[in-house]
Order: C-alpha cells, then sequence, then structure tokens
C-alpha cells in the first residue's frame, strides 16, 4: 500500500473538505487494484501533484510508466481524451485509462521540469513549439470541453469583479479584456490545445526532449496558452533587471513566432490572462500564496502586467 504524503493530505481536505478526505481514505486501495488489474509493480518513491499522486511503474513489453490517479473533478475529465488524441506526439504516451477512477498508466519522463531546466527566452520559445506540435484537429466523437463556451462566464466574471473590487486598473485595460472575450472568445477555432502550458508542465525525457503532461484537453484557440505562459513567468520578469513593457512584448513575440501565431492575437489573450488573474488573486489567492506580502506583491505585479499588454508593443 502506498503512503499518502502528509502535505498532499493536508491540501486535498482544506480544498475538497469531506469529499477530500474521504477519497484520500480510499486513494491506497485504488493504486494498489489499478496496479493489479494492469499488471504493474511499483519501481520508485510516490511523488504528486497539486490533485493527484504519481506511482513509478513497470510491467512486462511496456516502457517505465506511472500510475497517475487525480482526484475526481470535472476539471481533469478530459486530460486522456488529450493524451490519447496525440498519440504521444509532444506528450507523455497514454498506456491505460479508468475514467471512473480518474486514473491513468503514463509514459514515464524525467521529474525535471523545463522551468527548473532552462533558463529565460528558451523556457519560452520550448513551449511554444511543444504547443505548436499539440494544437491538433480536435478529435471527433467527444464533447470536449469549449473555450468559447466559457465565453459567457468570462465576461460575467470580469464585470462582477470590477463592481465589487477596489482596484487600480484602468477602465481601458478592463474594456480591453471584454473585447477580447467578445471578439476572440466567442468564436474560436476547432483545434485541441494544452490549456495550461507553461515549464512546470513540460518534463525532460528520452523519447524526446520535452514532453507536455497534465492538459486540460480545451478546444480553441492555441494563442490562448501564451497567457499561462506569461503568467507563469511573472518571477522570472520581476527579476529580469529590464523594462517589464519590453520584456512582456519581447515574450510575446517569442511565443508567437515559435508557435506561428499572431502576435496581436497572443498579445491580446495574454491580457486578458493578466487581468483575470489580478481579480483571482484578490477574491481567491493562489495556492503560492493564500495571504500576506507575497499575495500582494503577485497582486500589483498582475495589475502592472495588464496594463503593459493592454496596448501593442511600439
Amino acid at each position: 500500500m502506498i503512503v499518502i504524503p502528509e502535505e498532499f493530505a493536508r491540501t486535498t481536505v482544506e480544498r475538497e473538505g469531506s469529499a477530500g478526505a474521504a477519497w484520500l481514505a480510499e486513494l491506497p486501495h485504488i493504486v494498489a487494484d489499478l496496479a493489479d488489474t494492469w499488471g504493474c509493480t511499483p519501481d520508485g518513491p510516490l511523488t504528486h501533484g497539486g490533485v493527484g499522486v504519481i506511482v513509478p511503474v513497470r510491467r512486462d513489453g511496456t516502457p517505465p510508466a506511472v500510475l497517475k490517479v487525480s482526484f475526481p473533478h470535472p476539471g481533469n475529465d478530459h486530460e486522456p481524451d488529450a493524451f490519447a488524441a496525440w498519440g504521444g506526439r509532444g506528450a507523455v504516451s497514454l498506456y491505460e485509462r479508468d475514467d471512473s477512477r480518474y486514473a491513468m498508466l503514463l509514459e514515464r519522463a524525467s521529474p525535471v521540469t523545463l522551468a527548473e531546466a532552462v533558463d529565460g527566452d528558451d523556457v519560452v520559445v520550448v513551449a511554444a513549439r511543444l504547443g505548436r506540435r499539440l494544437a491538433v484537429p480536435a478529435p471527433g466523437g467527444l464533447r470536449l470541453p469549449r473555450l468559447s463556451e466559457r465565453a459567457g462566464e468570462w465576461e460575467d466574471g470580469l464585470r462582477t469583479d470590477d463592481v465589487e473590487f477596489a482596484h487600480p486598473l484602468p477602465r481601458p485595460v478592463i474594456d480591453a479584456a471584454l473585447a477580447t472575450v467578445r471578439e476572440l472568445g466567442r468564436t474560436q477555432p476547432d483545434t485541441l490545445v494544452h490549456g495550461d502550458l507553461h515549464g512546470r508542465n513540460i518534463l525532460r525525457a528520452e523519447r524526446e526532449p520535452w514532453l507536455a503532461v497534465d492538459p486540460k484537453g480545451y478546444v480553441g484557440d492555441p494563442a490562448y496558452d501564451a497567457g499561462a505562459l506569461m503568467k507563469s513567468r511573472a518571477y522570472a520578469l520581476a527579476g529580469a533587471g529590464e523594462d517589464l513593457a519590453r520584456a512582456a512584448h519581447r515574450i510575446v513575440g517569442l511565443f508567437a513566432d515559435a508557435a506561428e501565431l499572431d502576435r496581436e492575437r497572443v498579445r491580446r489573450w495574454a491580457q486578458l490572462h493578466a487581468v483575470q488573474a489580478a481579480f483571482w488573486a484578490r477574491r481567491h489567492g493562489f495556492r503560492v500564496a493564500r495571504g500576506g506580502p507575497e499575495l500582494e506583491w503577485i497582486t500589483a505585479f498582475a495589475d502592472r502586467l495588464a496594463v503593459l499588454l493592454t496596448e501593442s508593443a511600439g
């Protein structure tokens, strides 16, 4: 039986309450049953992400693998669908799935992330090139979540947050985000995208230099993924020692060029993400900072980034 890490147990209960506690009680049995069903034996220490555990395993006839079991949540519904659609092209391969238990047997990659192993602009270029490969026609026969269907929710959320929170964002910044929702959000390509593409969701591997993990499996605009990457670069941008506006627009250009996307479209999605992040920080905080000076810093940085990305680079 696996031993559940204390930190993972604590954060799961804090986030999910009694449902999380009940799932944690069953998790060792779920992992043991899946390993038996799929003919796997443990092959290393258990690790975990934010919502699931990862157990290195081996089985005859299959390359080294991991057994991943996530907390049952709609946000995790389509992760295996995305892996199946990609078939190992730019992402780890899917060997087995048990959707009822939010479990997968996946190709094993290194625990080393792109964010840890690569410096500066190379993070952006590698992620964008990978995003270009992952942007494939949405597979037929599946009811995948469409970003266009969230446009109404985004617009309502922006308008509500604008009214409910005292914030320093100028009116043109909010209006620009709302325009992006109306003009880009409601009609989007029929393309499968990762949905949360950043340096911590890209792992060093042997079959390919880098492979993506933890996809959301959205259908929509490939430029959407630039926003997640931009947010993940906050600390790097802050410590770059250069003008933030210049650095932010450089990242937009690098991502657009490497992913072969329109720069203005990339900028607009990144600006929307920044505005949403500024309001999210005020309403919920983040896993890395629920309060205190660090959350205040992140919130102020998101505000500043949203303002700087509102206008096209000169």
